[in-house]
């Protein structure tokens, strides 16, 4: 049980390092995208690292299900708001 702890903590720092690459995107282009995906891989991070520190079996039938929900639905939101919008054009 303590490696799949200790695998868990890793997922939950990728997901952190990944969301602070997302940042450091924003904070070079301003662009709504980026922050989105940061938000939604630090919303990943926290889910995944309570399913650790709580040691609850299903993440399905759990409210930390909805932390991953969450930030699927913002990343889908954000994809059709860039989508929608657009960039313009010169």
């Amino acid at each position: 049980m303590a490696e799949l702890d200790f695998l868990s903590g890793a997922v939950s720092m990728g997901f952190l390092v990944c969301g602070l690459f997302f940042l450091r995107f924003w904070s070079r282009t301003k662009e709504v995208l980026f922050v989105s995906f940061a938000v939604a891989f630090a919303l990943l991070s926290i889910g995944q690292a309570l399913l650790a520190l709580t040691g609850i079996p299903v993440e399905e039938r759990s409210w930390i299900y909805l932390f991953r929900l969450a930030a699927f639905l913002l990343i889908i939101l954000a994809i059709l708001r860039k989508n929608v919008r657009g960039t313009p054009r010169d």
